[in-house]
This record gives C-alpha cells, sequence and structure tokens, in this order.
C-alpha cells in the first residue's frame, strides 16, 4: 500500500479513500477473499466476541458463508460447549428450521419469526413431517390464540436433504416458492432453504475445519486459571482461541498467552487489544498468531471520551499490520467498521480480517430479543463489553459489594439501539454487501485477492467535505 502524500497526522477509515488502478480483473467473482491468516476463514470477516452479537445462531449462519464468529468469555465454558457442538452439527447448505406444531398459537409464532431471516416457520406433525409453513403475513390481521393449522399454507414445495443447491433454486424459482422445508429420506424436517439461500451456496465457501465441519472461535481473558479454561475450550472443540482484554499490551496478557500457547501449539491464537508495533511484537512474542488491533474505535466504547487513551484504527492497523507481517504474522482490525468501504480500507492497510461487533447486533441472528419502538420500527439492544451491563455480567458470581465496586468504572454503552434494516434484516444480508463491496473494491484496484489489495492499494487522504461527497442522497436535492 501507497500514499499519494504522506499524513502529517493519524487517519481513520473516514480521512481515506482508495485510488482506481488499471485493472486487469475481469470480474469481480474472480477476487479471492479468502484469509490467508490460518484462521480457516474463506471471508474476512469475524464476528466480535460480544454478548449482544455472538450467539450460536449468528455463529452458525456467519460460519456457513465463509466467516467466523468468537463466543464471548462471559459464557459459562459448559453453555460454550453445547453451542459449540450445535453449531458443528449444523448443515453447510440448508438453514435450521424454526419448526411448531399446528396446535401452536400465531401469538407463538410471531415471537420466533424475527429469530431467522427467511422469516418462515415450518409446522410439522408428530411424526415430524412438514404440514405447513407460516409467515408473517398469515400471522397478520388473526387473533394471537387461533392455532397454526387454521392459518398455514398447506400446499409447499419440500426439498430432498442434499440436493445440490443450483438444483433446489431452479426449482424454488420453477414452482414460484420462496421458502421450502427440507427433508430426509423418511420425510422429516431437517431444515429450511429460501431462493437466495440456495444462491448464495453457490457464492460462498464455508469455513471448515478438518472434519468438515463449521469453524467457530472461543474468547477467555486473562484473569483466573487461564490455561484451564483454555483447555477445556479446546477440548469442547473451539477452532480458534481469542486472549481478549481492553489493554493488550500488558504484563498479565504476556503471561496469558504464555499460559496458553503452552496448553495449546497447534490452534491458531489471536490475542489483543494493541495499537503500536511494539505491542504486536510483545504478543507475538509470547506466542500469537493473529494480534487484534483497535482501542475505542467500536461504536459502544467510551474508552477514548474517558480517558484519551486509543488510536485512529486506519493508522493503527497500518502500523501494526506492517510489524506483524516483518514478523511472520497477522492482524485483525477490531472496530470502527461502518460500512463495507471500512472493511476494504482496513484490508488495504495491511488487515487479514475485519472484526464486526455492533453492526451486526441489528440483525435477525444477533441474540438479543426483538422489540419495536414507537413508530413500529424493529430494533434490538446492543451494549459494549466493558459498560456496567456487561461487568455485571461477568462478575455474577462475586459478592453484591464486589459486583458494585465494578460497576463503578465502566467503559461502554449499556445500552443501545440498533434498528434493523426491514428490506434486508440478515447478517447474510450485510455479508452480500461487504462481500460485494470488497471485491469491487479489489477490482477497482487491479487486486485478484486481499493480499493483492494490499499490494497495489493506492490510498488518498481527504477532507470531511469529500468523505460527504461520496455519501448517496435519500432524496432529490
Amino acid at each position: 500500500m501507497r500514499f499519494l502524500s504522506q499524513p502529517v497526522h493519524d487517519l481513520t477509515y473516514s480521512d481515506v479513500f482508495l485510488v482506481p488502478n488499471r485493472s486487469d480483473v475481469g470480474s469481480r467473482l474472480d477476487v479471492d477473499l479468502t484469509t490467508k491468516d490460518g484462521s480457516g476463514a474463506t471471508i474476512p470477516v469475524i464476528v466480535a466476541n460480544m454478548t449482544a452479537v455472538a450467539g450460536r445462531r449468528m455463529a452458525e449462519t456467519v460460519a456457513r458463508r465463509g466467516g467466523m464468529a468468537v463466543l464471548p468469555q462471559d459464557i459459562p465454558v459448559d453453555v460454550v460447549a453445547e453451542v459449540i457442538s450445535w453449531v458443528k452439527s449444523r448443515d453447510l447448505v440448508h438453514d435450521t428450521p424454526l419448526t411448531l406444531k399446528p396446535t401452536d398459537t400465531t401469538g407463538h409464532a410471531l415471537s420466533l419469526l424475527p429469530k431467522r431471516a427467511h422469516g418462515a416457520i415450518v409446522v410439522i406433525g408428530d411424526d415430524g413431517r412438514p404440514v405447513g409453513v407460516v409467515t408473517e403475513a398469515d400471522c397478520t390481521g388473526v387473533d394471537r390464540f387461533t392455532q397454526l393449522g387454521q392459518v398455514m399454507s398447506a400446499e409447499m414445495l419440500t426439498l430432498p436433504a442434499g440436493t445440490d443447491p443450483e438444483r433446489a433454486f431452479s426449482v424454488l424459482h420453477d414452482g414460484r416458492h420462496r421458502v421450502a422445508p427440507v427433508v430426509d429420506a423418511d420425510g422429516r424436517c431437517v431444515g429450511i432453504l429460501t431462493r437466495t439461500g440456495a444462491l448464495r451456496a453457490t457464492l460462498y465457501q464455508p469455513a471448515l475445519d478438518r472434519r468438515g465441519r463449521l469453524r467457530i472461535a472461543a474468547a477467555l481473558g486473562v484473569n483466573g486459571d487461564v490455561p484451564g479454561k483454555a483447555k477445556l475450550l479446546l477440548d469442547a472443540g473451539a477452532d480458534l482461541l481469542v486472549v481478549d482484554t481492553a489493554h493488550g499490551h500488558q504484563d498479565k496478557m504476556v503471561q496469558a498467552l504464555r499460559s496458553v500457547r503452552e496448553v495449546s501449539p497447534a490452534v491458531p491464537i489471536v490475542a489483543g487489544n494493541v495499537v503500536t508495533a511494539a505491542g504486536v511484537a510483545d504478543l507475538v512474542a509470547a506466542g500469537a498468531d493473529i494480534v487484534k488491533v483497535g482501542v475505542g474505535p467500536g461504536a459502544m466504547c467510551t474508552t477514548r471520551m474517558m480517558t484519551a487513551v486509543g488510536r485512529p484504527q486506519f493508522s493503527a492497523v497500518l502500523e501494526c499490520a506492517a510489524q506483524a507481517r516483518r514478523l511472520g504474522r497477522h492482524v485483525w482490525a477490531d472496530g470502527g467498521v461502518r460500512y463495507p468501504r471500512d472493511v476494504a480500507l482496513a484490508l488495504a492497510a495491511g488487515a487479514s480480517s475485519v472484526m464486526i461487533g455492533s453492526w451486526f447486533a441489528g440483525t435477525c441472528e444477533s441474540p438479543g430479543d426483538i422489540f419495536r419502538d414507537a413508530d413500529g420500527r424493529l430494533y434490538k439492544e446492543s451494549f459494549g463489553m466493558a459498560s456496567a451491563r456487561a461487568v455485571r455480567l461477568r462478575a455474577a458470581a462475586d459478592s453484591p459489594f464486589e459486583r458494585a465496586r465494578k460497576e463503578l468504572f465502566e467503559e461502554g454503552i449499556s445500552s443501545s439501539r440498533m434498528y434493523l434494516d426491514q428490506q434486508r434484516p440478515g447478517v447474510e444480508d450485510l455479508l452480500d454487501s461487504i462481500t460485494a463491496g470488497l471485491r469491487s473494491a479489489c477490482a477497482y484496484a487491479g487486486a485478484e485477492s486481499i493480499e493483492g489489495l494490499h499490494e497495489r492499494a493506492v490510498v488518498g487522504i481527504q477532507s470531511a467535505a469529500g468523505y460527504a461527497e461520496g455519501m448517496p442522497l435519500p432524496a432529490g436535492w
């Protein structure tokens, strides 16, 4: 990567832009988005280890499209083990179905429908075979105690498990069906597939472990029995370990990282967060394969306003990635991503992947409950992992006195509304936007891969007016 003109101060993603180069990339679909950092991801997107973002539905969906989720450190290990086992048992093509019985009510259905972006519930009989499909439209205008057997669509198409995605798309398209239950050899419902889902299965490559199962990572902190927890997470099947603390350049992190490295020399270990070359060097020396970069850029983080500590993210990633590259390691850009352009810029600066948190909180797949505001807009609540709310969850086993002491010193937002886009409410919709923007960015730069983007990127510095000029207008002027 090179600058058009050398910067005189540190830069955020909004401060910079990519300059187009002469390109021989014939199609953006020819661009290879596979990361080379050993994580096993086939797109450079990692779901941040935030309680309001990374859960089982998120992990399943993102891994199926080539990314990976990191389960938060606050979750009890036995729960983490159950989630990992569940995710690794999921199908690589069709989605996990939401199922109810004909005697269940429309009120029950309406409470479940926002859990998946496909917007459908399969109604099954006692034998597990599908007898109908219910959508929100079927439940609208009827009493919430109406049984689903009275409102479901009984005329449905089913797809045999293992149907080729292109064939499934054609069958759905020709039959004018948007969604269909997937059934096993005995006719029992084992999944659900939409036309868009079948199409995506031909465009994305799942992130898989050596046994062909979906990949998932887990986080742990730097306090307590760190090597003991690391072993439990590895025994549970975690594909990566993320040793995580807000200030990663400290002795406690170095000690924790060394102890985890001793437990598992084979599994990739991620550690952070830092924003300097010195921080990267110390964590790599302690055993990190990947270093997380970012202090204060996250949407839920108040660190910079509380402490003045941090660094503009583009410059932090640029310096840290250069140091990691010299040491034969990699960095993940953690935080500050709000648009697909930011992902492209982080990768141009040298990151191998980008961690996304709050942006994904406002999707159907995030763990939070759905709410509706006074104007009828749907939203979910997000919160920072250093906020009083997160500290309260993390310190549940402490005495009330100790919890109260810790909650006094929060550095994060405890409640923020993340609105769902009613037209594109799923995390897969966001992945489509991110990968489409990234592929086009690579094509503009004349790069056929993420590595090529970093090598060929030409970056300019812009004013606030320059950034505003690039924003689309919602209406005429």
